[in-house]
């Protein structure tokens, strides 16, 4: 969302709980009921009935008055109460006594569906008590076709099966607080460079246009968002950029032929704010909500509003149109009761809106806040802990074995030097730890618990001593005569900044990094640790040096970052997260860039293109089909003990599979149901392992499934493997755990684009189960037809 453009800003300036888990598998019933879906739906209809031509357009149009960041106007005269719509995808956005809570990368290096629902939940709660009725979130596109996109952070993972898992649990989880989620960005919003249209030497230049190929939109980006409409999600968001050349909110094969016709979903499209090019245009292609309302902040016309008015009056938008808009917005709203007890708007939200954003003066009235964060801090330390991931520790260098002196290094460890709130900039903060990234998914925090803060705590428990330096002490070796006595142990800091509206230029980690690990690591032999608290990749070039012992990926944890991080430290929490994504050992085995163009072509919107044409191979797919040899591959992830897969698995079938889909069963019905056809949820292959905790330690670890299709009897471009189950296991020492593995006919097909269906191929699939994709034990294929 354009974060810079609020529609609050506009009246100031012109006015002066958790759904029980089934393990392995998602429920197999409908998250929507829908008994009472139609019922909610006759409430629709029957407000519409009362609205006059002026009320009806104000429903499909965002207004600039209100308290949140988007809103619709109330109608007291009918009884409907109006939408607050709040970012975002992390927690609520600009607040004050809400929480910031871990990103989506975070709790998708978890790989743990029981703290991904409960994360979706704990959100859902602090917005619902703060009378916000939408969450804008979660985030699904950028899904992560490049590892130097700017919000890859505010996503879950370039893998759309751990994507799609982390989806629906945020979604069931958080509507089941009452709360409407928003999947954005549909679809194609894979780089922040250009992604909408701009001035460019004074030439009015279009958004990149992503350009996707049928098969890759069907078995790559659409995943996820599939399971969006699977989970019941209230409403979708389409994306600034174009996709095949047309704006992502005016396009009817995406948004009327793909997310109605077959993917069922009945609920709302709204832009992002500022996304809408066109009235009648988008209306007629499927757009149902214009947000925020306006066309920017010098201009309260719109595309809709009145436009709307004139457009039904002169037959190019019909009345059956509009009524179909309100209803799909109006339905979500009763079906959630948010029509009966809602609590209204937090008093306070204007007040901070207009204090982020520098509207407030000294001594303007303060409104007091609720307070929504209960006991969510305990889950935000838990979920920072399980997304850590453990990438090196020879020497057994962790868990620190009470150290009399720990050295602290790099900016990335003491409290953040802009505040609460981090800048809005391409460079952030230079001094502070990084808890999430920046733009309309980051958060206003109520405090930030610093790793230097929280290991000092530690230290003196333990009668440690601590010292610290900044990345600047350490890039002159001359400035690290301050130290001594020598440490026993050296933590060094290094994050990476991400935020919305920017492209990573470098996948090093920021201020230096490379050039103060390197130094640090020369001071302290065979016992260097480095975390790394970053928005996804960092290539690592120090990774390799024996004099760095330990790697710790930390991701953006949210508030509580320092307390996790110590967690992991000092060994109360044995390490369990898995990379959900891949770490090469050079940028340029990344096959993704940027497009960011300059001189005369940039002003050409025809040259701002993106062919997808490395297909489905992204991420761990690109580096199989090359056969690079990755720094640490996806699904890797080191623990304090060990953990064995059986050298057997068994494989059994639950249901018969015949070749192409069979027709939507639903078909008589006016709509597809919400998934699509509902054969493609049927399960189809149990499989069944046993993992063992060969260590010491109590711990846990994810077992993961890849499957490989019969690659002579598929299309060019099929990956060598696709993930297609996991399951997270605590075991204590020498114990044993069969894990049961459901794969549905979704899961075992490919999209036949000359039939457009899917399809399960002929031949021998196999299935694979190991602890990384990389790192696979056991095997077994079968012939499902």
């Amino acid at each position: 969302m354009f974060f810079s453009l609020l529609a609050a800003f506009i009246t100031a300036i012109f006015a002066a709980r958790v759904l029980p888990q089934k393990t392995l598998a998602f429920d197999a019933d409908d998250a929507i009921n829908a008994t009472k879906w139609a019922t909610a739906r006759a409430k629709a209809d029957h407000l519409i009935a009362k609205l006059n031509l002026t009320e009806k357009a104000s429903i499909v149009t965002g207004t600039p008055s209100g308290q949140c960041i988007g809103n619709l106007a109330a109608i007291e005269r009918v009884g409907f109460g109006g939408l607050c719509l709040s970012d975002g995808p992390q927690g609520l956005h600009v607040a004050d006594l809400a929480s910031v809570f871990p990103s989506g990368l975070t709790v998708a290096a978890t790989w743990d569906r029981k703290l991904m629902a409960q994360r979706g939940a704990a959100m859902a709660v602090e917005f619902r008590g703060k009378g916000a009725n939408v969450m804008l979130g979660p985030t699904i596109g950028p899904m992560g076709r490049s590892p130097w996109d700017g919000r890859l952070w505010e996503g879950f993972s370039p893998d759309p099966y751990l994507s799609g898992v982390a989806v629906q649990e945020t979604i069931r989880n958080a509507q089941a607080v009452g709360v409407q989620a928003c999947a954005k960005h549909f679809i194609g919003n894979e780089q922040e460079t250009h992604r909408t249209n701009e001035v460019i030497d004074s030439v009015d230049v279009a958004a990149v246009s992503a350009n996707i190929d049928d098969r890759t939109l069907h078995e790559l980006y659409l995943w996820p968002f599939t399971d969006a409409v699977k989970a019941g999600v209230a409403s979708f968001m389409c994306s600034y950029n174009r996709v095949n050349m047309t704006y992502s909110c005016e396009n009817a094969p995406l948004l009327k032929s793909i997310l109605r016709d077959e993917l069922g979903f009945e609920g709302y499209v709204m832009s992002d704010w500022f996304a809408t090019h066109s009235g009648v245009r988008a209306i007629n292609a499927g757009l149902d909500l214009d947000m925020p309302g306006f066309l920017s902040e010098k201009d309260l016309g719109s595309y809709f509003g009145p436009n709307v008015v004139s457009g039904v009056r002169n037959g190019s938008i019909s009345e059956g149109r509009l009524d179909q808009m309100i209803q799909r917005i109006l339905t979500p709203y009763f079906y959630l009761d948010q029509d009966t007890d809602y609590p209204t708007v937090d008093p306070s939200s204007y007040a901070v809106l207009a204090a982020t954003y520098g509207l407030l003066s000294p001594g303007d009235p303060s409104p007091k806040g609720r307070d929504v964060r209960g006991n969510h801090s305990l889950l935000i330390r838990e979920i920072g802990s399980a997304g850590t991931v453990l990438l090196k520790n020879s020497n057994n260098t962790l868990p620190l074995k009470t150290p009399k002196v720990i050295g602290v290094f790099g900016n990335d460890a003491p409290d953040v030097s802009t505040g609460l709130l981090y800048p809005d900039d391409a460079y952030g903060p230079k001094m502070g730890t990084l808890a999430v990234g920046g733009g309309s998914g980051s958060g206003r925090m109520p405090y930030v618990v610093s790793p230097l803060e929280a290991i000092k705590a530690r230290a003196k428990d333990e009668g440690s001593h601590v010292v610290y330096l900044t990345n600047n002490d350490l890039i002159a070796a001359g400035d690290l005569k301050s130290i001594y006595p020598w440490p026993d142990v050296c933590l060094v800091f290094l994050n990476s900044w991400l935020v919305e509206g920017f492209d990573r230029t470098s996948l090093e980690a920021d201020w230096n990094s490379t050039l103060v690990v390197n130094n640090v690591a020369s001071i302290c032999p065979r016992k260097t640790v480095v975390v790394t608290h970053t928005a996804g990749v960092n290539t690592m070039p120090w990774a390799e040096n024996d004099n760095v012992t330990a790697i710790l990926a930390a991701h953006y944890p949210g508030q509580e970052t320092g307390n996790s991080i110590v967690d992991i430290l000092w060994g109360d929490v044995n390490p369990s997260g898995k990379l959900p994504y891949t770490i090469a050992k050079d940028a340029s085995d990344y096959n993704t860039p940027i497009l960011n163009l300059t001189g005369p072509a940039a002003t050409d919107s025809n040259a701002w293109q993106v062919n997808f044409t490395e297909g489905l191979m992204i991420d761990y797919r690109h580096f199989d089909a090359q056969r690079i040899s990755p720094l640490y591959e996806f699904g890797y992830g080191l623990s304090y003990t060990t953990f064995n897969v059986s050298s057997g698995l068994s494989v059994e079938r639950l249901e018969h599979a015949t070749g192409h889909i069979s027709p939507c069963s639903h078909a008589s019905k006016r709509t597809t149901p919400a998934g699509g056809n509902p054969d493609l949820w049927y399960e189809m292959i149990g499989v069944k392992a046993t993992v063992t905790n060969t260590g010491g330690v109590s711990g846990a670890t994810v077992l993961q499934l890849y499957l490989s299709y019969p690659s002579e009897k598929m299309p060019l471009g099929t990956p060598v493997k696709v993930l297609r189950g996991f399951e997270k296991v605590t075991l204590e020492p020498r114990a044993s755990q069969e894990v049961r593995f459901i794969l549905r006919r979704r899961d075992l097909s490919f999209w036949d684009t000359v039939a457009q269906k899917w399809r399960i191929p002929e031949g021998h699939i196999q299935l694979s189960v190991g602890f990384s994709s990389r790192d696979l034990h056991s095997s077994a294929s079968l012939r499902i037809l």
